[in-house]
């Protein structure tokens, strides 16, 4: 297992590196079955310190926490109490469905773009209706069954998830709704 503790434009000292690999490292094994690496960033803003932590799962899952306080040590615990709870979820799932994947995720290629945010101050017609592209990144698409897909989304604590459906061909989509519920979109193939 590896761990990467960073800070920007702060300094992290070996006691709160060592305090970060143990507290993580307790909470990782009593919940995420051969965990792979652990990137923990520590910031400052204002008077407040925060902690963002992924960690990236054998599996190919990623877990996602992010918590801010008054003081760094607390900061690092609200966040590792937020991945502790999110690791305890996704194992309860992994129980629930009786399954353990035991491939690692497959990922394939794609390429995300950033488009340019319209003036909505501007009243007139747009010149034309292509966007301005104004960032290319690559990115992966992982093959997930939609229980799995549902998961990865809760992990990263993002409110859409693109990636292939194991059991069809194309692309499928998870979003959470403004309701609070989770909504699927699985396009037709013709034939």
């Amino acid at each position: 297992m590896r761990y990467q503790v960073s800070g920007k434009q702060i300094d992290i000292g070996e006691a709160l590196q060592a305090h970060v690999e143990t507290e993580l490292g307790v909470v990782l094994d009593k919940y995420a079955h051969r965990p792979t690496d652990a990137l923990i960033v520590f910031s400052k803003t204002g008077g407040e310190f925060q902690c963002e932590s992924v960690v990236h799962l054998s599996t190919g899952l990623n877990a996602q926490a992010s918590a801010h306080a008054h003081d760094i040590y607390a900061a690092f615990d609200a966040c590792a109490e937020k991945m502790e709870k999110q690791l305890r979820r996704y194992k309860r799932r992994l129980k629930d469905h009786h399954k353990d994947r035991v491939e690692p995720v497959e990922l394939f290629g794609a390429s995300s773009y950033i488009l340019a945010a319209s003036d909505h101050e501007d009243e007139q017609e747009p010149d034309t209706l292509t966007p301005m592209i104004i960032a290319e990144m690559e990115t992966k698409i992982p093959t997930l069954s939609v229980g799995e897909a549902v998961m990865q989304m809760e992990l990263a604590g993002a409110p859409v998830l693109v990636f292939q459906n194991e059991k069809k061909t194309g692309v499928n989509v998870v979003y959470r709704r403004p309701d609070g519920n989770i909504g699927w979109i699985d396009p037709q193939i013709s034939t």
